[in-house]
């Protein structure tokens, strides 16, 4: 009996030391995250981090994402869009980030789609809105609509890029990014425009040469990432959408409202911790 016993009270502690210090070290190796708002989930959807993550924020350049995903239900990737002067002069008089684009030049969906999401083009939104609204103001309602037929019951949009006016681009939350990201990414154009670190654009009768380096530093440092969007206004902070491979899973996160160096460096702890947790079951 006293033997017996010894045993079955080893074997119990046994299973208490295995199982305790993985749930502490869960908990413990969870990176400091400094973003206002954050969530990391995997494609099985175990979530790995959360943080005020249902708190409606503007998310700045993360409006895009939608702006895409819009323009891939309704467009064919060889239209062609004829950029417009004000097209151009609506991104230079409100300081965007552009895609460099000149009036009269005419690009394709596809070349358009990459000057959206790599340099974060302003310009790039304008056209898209302007043709496939038509008009920002219906294209805007599209956004809203699609916002609502996905779930994303805290996600607002007043413009297609998300830039200061009107109403801070509007709002979303943590999880609702995720959300979107998630659906985009089941996109290989999407996936594809959004993970190039650099497209080039080669010179015709209808267009410039231009080359376009994606704003997305987290590609240049970790491997598996499959973008996805950076943002920034004064009203949202820094903002990073982002997604990559880990353990065999996909895995989504954001960080809303954090610093512009610290977005990536926490980012890429965050997919490292994913996939930690992930091998531990």
């Amino acid at each position: 009996m006293h033997i017996g016993g010894f045993i079955g009270s080893a074997v119990l502690a046994l299973v208490v030391g295995v199982s305790s210090p993985a749930t502490a070290a869960r908990a413990a190796d969870a990176p400091a995250v400094g973003a206002k708002s954050a969530y990391l989930i995997d494609s099985t959807g175990t979530i790995h981090f959360s943080q005020r993550e249902t708190r409606r924020l503007p998310v700045a350049s993360l409006v895009k994402v939608m702006t895409a995903y819009v323009v891939l239900r309704e467009a064919k990737l060889s239209d062609t869009i004829t950029i417009t002067a004000a097209d151009v002069k609506y991104a230079a008089s409100n300081g965007a980030t552009t895609a460099a684009l000149k009036k009269g030049e005419r690009l394709t969906v596809r070349d358009l789609l990459y000057g959206l999401m790599l340099p974060s083009g302003a310009d790039a939104a304008n056209a898209l809105a302007r043709r496939y609204g038509p008009g920002k103001t219906a294209f805007v309602a599209k956004m809203n609509r699609t916002a609502r037929s996905l779930g994303l019951a805290d996600t607002r949009y007043t413009n297609p890029d998300g830039l200061p006016a009107p109403g801070n681009g509007g709002y979303s939350t943590a999880v609702d990014q995720v959300k979107l990201a998630q659906r985009a990414l089941a996109s290989g154009t999407f996936t594809s425009v959004v993970k190039s670190k650099v497209h080039k654009v080669a010179k015709s009768s209808v267009h410039r040469a231009h080359t376009w380096t994606n704003s997305n530093k987290l590609l240049t440092r970790a491997d598996g990432v499959l973008g996805v969007k950076t943002g920034y206004t004064r009203a949202a902070g820094y903002c990073l959408l982002f997604a990559g491979e880990r353990g065999g899973r996909r895995v989504v996160g954001v960080l809303l409202g954090d610093q512009n160096e610290r977005r990536f460096s926490t980012a890429e702890q965050l997919l490292d911790y994913a996939e930690e947790q992930i091998a531990l079951g």
